[in-house]
């Protein structure tokens, strides 16, 4: 074997490790919920459903690649994404495959812009609409992924919690819901809470790792929760 070989055959060995590790649906859905904060494996175990043990196999095999690092707090291990390049990698094998996967697309029209009667906020407008205090800004996610980190001044009411707390809503202003991501069904169905309760309401067409990358500030800590 040559010497220039033998170099593409190890940097292909080291490629191949990314998608080795992201070849699993279950661990792609680990790594996007990590792109809204850092979590602890009970946490993450809770969120999807998965056993605690299965769940730390699959993040052992992303942090294993890199993608993914700890933090020990006791006996309690915390995870979170490996920096600003993991969010733009998952992002862009989402857009890719949306792209390239006609499936990708027609369940995006099925379960997302089908239930859109308005058209989204894009990330640009939200700003000017903050500072002008034009709209109420609702992150819908799980009070934790809140506190972690989200959009400055939004208000904190979880899915699960919106319906019987609408009353602390003002019911004049208009109202963009986000939450994780532009996958994610959390901010459409708030959305359809609220427009039948009256409310004007829109979605925020991404989330907060979005918002992120885009440079735009976020603020952390339950502050801002009602």
């Amino acid at each position: 074997m040559t010497e220039r070989s033998a170099f593409e055959v190890q940097l292909y060995e080291q490629f191949a490790r990314i998608g080795k590790a992201v070849s699993s649906p279950r661990r792609l859905e680990l790594l996007d919920l990590l792109c809204q904060g850092e979590r602890g494996v009970d946490a993450l175990a809770s969120t999807t459903g998965m056993p605690v043990t299965t769940t730390s196999q699959h993040l052992q095999v992303l942090r294993a690649a890199r993608l993914v690092e700890t933090r020990r707090e006791g006996t309690r291990v915390f995870y979170r994404v490996a920096g600003e390049g993991v969010y733009e990698f998952l992002r862009s094998l989402q857009d890719l495959a949306r792209a390239r996967l006609a499936e990708v697309e027609q369940a995006v029209e099925t379960f997302l812009h089908a239930r859109d009667e308005l058209e989204p906020v894009r990330l640009a407008e939200l700003m000017p609409l903050v500072r002008r205090e034009e709209v109420v800004v609702l992150d819908v996610r799980p009070v934790d992924e809140f506190a972690s980190g989200h959009i400055p001044g939004a208000v904190s009411v979880p899915l699960e919690e919106l319906e019987r707390r609408l009353g602390e809503l003002p019911p004049d202003a208009e109202i963009v819901a986000y939450c994780r991501g532009p996958y994610c069904l959390l901010s459409a169905e708030a959305v359809d809470v609220l427009s039948r309760s009256g409310l004007r309401a829109r979605r925020l067409d991404g989330g907060l790792p979005e918002w992120r990358l885009a440079g735009y500030p976020v603020a952390s800590g339950a502050e801002d929760r009602r």
